[in-house]
């Protein structure tokens, strides 16, 4: 009886976590396999470019998507957007003109970048709220998956094919992904979508964007923990675009050894997942996310002060490992206390300050990495993000504001209006 039960109660969450799996999968293979066309039509200036078009789609679409999100039903959406990019990722290996492959680079973006928080509200409908935190290590742990495999996937294909062929068997993924999201409940059949009765414009924005304002003043403490996450991101982010620079130049590591160190994060990321999973239930969530990303800033330091391969290793490692916590805790979190009804905005309009910020960080870290040193402005952003990793520690901890992290606690959307 309490097999069925089980078995009852995971049916769907393991549908749409196999779902996200292929997804995660193939978004790997195409990425690599973009890169390597883009490369060897256009060269590396090319696929830098590729790049900021990542960065500039999410700081388009975060803008506006959540008024979209929230008012449209999300089971639909979701199946909508992995179909809009399976179209045209398929159409990517025929086209000829760079700017052609960076016109469909932007809309397939802005679809991917609309599926995130979509499937973020969709889960936290489906998910009761003692399965989030076993639901969202598990994600983890197909997302840290998808990091390892995507790419061998990718290497496989490429010695069978040729990067095209790995660009349309993404296409197909992402129809199975879609198709298997087709099989998930519609959650929302009986509500009636605000999309029905009222166009989104430049006003509905406004409201929504006053709104998101509203609930960060009536709800100050979320707000600050989100956007000290946040800032964890946007310093990874920045550092992480040096990492190879640093590796080749300073450290002076073959590609070999620098594929090796790729490598050691792979595994990493692999076993705090796993670990993850097994102490999830265990570990109170303001401690995943404070422990977490203390130890991620711990790992960077290393990383940074290093002067060897094996110290650059450990600090991989360490902060690879610790990846899994910090996003598991700051998810559940999230789920926990952001009104559904509202969840698309509020995830937009903070995206949206994030996304602009990486843009900046990651530019400033370049350009002072340029004039400066790769070792310096490693060492000052990695123990700059220390910093903020001990006040985010401290606030997740405080006892004031333990009812954040319990099962049982909720801001209701009536809170906000």
């Amino acid at each position: 009886m309490r097999i069925k039960k089980f078995i009852k109660s995971w049916k769907y969450p393991s549908i749409l976590l196999s779902s996200i799996g292929i997804s995660s999968i193939g978004e790997w293979v195409y990425f690599i396999a973009l890169n390597l066309i883009v490369l060897d039509r256009m060269g590396v200036m090319a696929v830098s470019g590729l790049y900021i078009l990542r960065a500039l789609s999410a700081l388009f679409t975060t803008f506006w998507s959540g008024s979209l999100i929230d008012r449209l039903n999300k089971k639909h959406l979701m199946v909508w957007c992995a179909i809009f990019q399976a179209v045209f990722i398929a159409v990517l290996p025929s086209l000829s003109s760079l700017w052609a492959i960076y016109g469909i680079v932007f809309l397939i973006n802005i679809a991917s970048s609309m599926y995130e928080p979509t499937s973020m509200t969709y889960i936290t409908k489906l998910i009761p709220r003692d399965q989030r935190k076993r639901f969202n290590s598990l994600r983890s742990f197909i997302d840290s998956g998808a990091f390892v495999i995507g790419p061998a996937i990718a290497g496989m294909m490429f010695m069978i094919g040729t990067p095209n062929f790995a660009v349309y068997m993404n296409a197909i993924a992402l129809f199975l992904s879609a198709l298997l999201t087709l099989f998930m409940p519609n959650l929302e059949k009986d509500d009636v979508m605000e999309a029905e009765v009222e166009k989104i414009s430049l006003k509905i924005l406004k409201l929504d964007w006053q709104l998101v304002v509203d609930f960060s003043r009536k709800h100050v403490y979320i707000m600050v923990i989100y956007f000290l996450f946040s800032g964890v991101m946007v310093l990874a982010t920045a550092i992480d675009s040096l990492e190879a620079a640093f590796s080749t130049k300073v450290l002076s590591l073959s590609e070999r050894d620098y594929g090796l160190l790729v490598s050691i994060a792979g595994v990493g990321i692999i076993v705090g997942s796993f670990v993850n999973i097994l102490i999830v239930k265990k570990v109170a969530t303001s401690w995943l996310i404070g422990l977490g990303a203390l130890m991620i800033s711990v790992g960077y330091i290393i990383y940074a002060f290093s002067t060897i391969f094996l110290t650059a290793a450990i600090g991989f490692f360490t902060l690879s490992f610790s990846m899994a916590f910090m996003n598991t805790g700051f998810y559940t979190f999230y789920q926990n206390n952001v009104p559904i009804s509202m969840m698309g905005r509020v995830g937009s309009v903070y995206g949206f300050i994030e996304a602009f910020f990486i843009i900046i960080g990651t530019i400033i870290f370049g350009m002072m990495a340029e004039f400066i040193s790769i070792r310096f402005i490693l060492v000052c952003g990695s123990l700059l993000m220390f910093v903020v990793t001990i006040i985010l520690f401290i606030c997740n901890t405080q006892p004031s504001k333990a009812a954040y992290y319990s099962e049982e606690h909720a801001v209701q959307a009536s809170d906000t209006n």
